[in-house]
């Protein structure tokens, strides 16, 4: 018999803001997210990945959970909600997390720790898609990203697990990360209760011989059909 995991938000808001309201909260929410190490061991690590499907007005949220160290897919969901925000760069989290929530509802196994494909502090007002859903379930979570949103970098080295600081100004971000010789890098950041480094340890354990995460690869799959 299938026993489902209940997901209660640790913290809820109202889902039909504007966007200027959606900043605000931003602003006001980022405050909550905590930059250190607070997580105990992990059994189950997560990705978290969104498509959509028709033409964009239905919002697809996969959740995949993986193992640890073994890295086997030992549960997943997908839900659907209709798709309610509108497209803003750097409000996604607002459009995506609604069905996020969703597929948690449908979990057999609570995972641990969070991948997300996106960003955790990454981000212009430092609470990226990684940051909201790590506060709003109160779970550990990382930013892994395909593409920069904002920051600056230099030249990252060639070697597998080589990486370079993100920085905005003096502020270090993220890390562009290289999870293999000859591919781009990934940009990962600190969501919620992992530190940076942490992060970095734990998108390179997820790492096999891609250059995403098995968490992101089996999320990815889920999310797009």
């Amino acid at each position: 018999m299938r026993v489902l995991v209940k997901v209660r938000p640790a913290l809820e808001h109202r889902w039909d803001l504007s966007p200027k309201e959606a900043m605000a909260l931003q602003a006001e929410w980022r405050t909550r997210v905590v930059r250190e190490d607070r997580l105990g061991p992990v059994r189950y690590v997560a990705g978290v990945d969104v498509g959509f499907e028709d033409d964009r007005r239905v919002t697809r949220a996969a959740v995949a959970v993986l193992e640890f160290p073994s890295l086997a897919l030992c549960d997943f969901a997908v839900a659907r909600e209709p798709t309610r925000f509108p497209y803003v760069p750097g409000l996604l989290s607002f459009r995506e997390i609604p069905a996020v929530l969703r597929a948690f509802d449908e979990l057999r196994v609570m995972p641990e720790l969070l991948l997300c494909d996106g960003q955790g502090i990454a981000h212009p007002r430092r609470f990226g898609i990684a940051s909201h859903l790590g506060v709003l379930l109160d779970l550990p979570a990382i930013g892994v990203a395909k593409k920069r949103l904002t920051g600056e970098h230099g030249q990252v080295p060639a070697g597998r697990g080589e990486w370079t600081a993100l920085r905005d100004g003096e502020e270090v971000i993220g890390a562009v990360l290289r999870t293999r010789v000859g591919v781009k890098p990934l940009f990962i950041s600190a969501g919620h209760r992992v530190s940076l480094s942490t992060a970095i340890h734990w998108v390179m354990a997820c790492t096999t011989r891609y250059r995403l995460p098995e968490t992101t690869r089996h999320a990815h799959r889920l999310a797009s059909g």
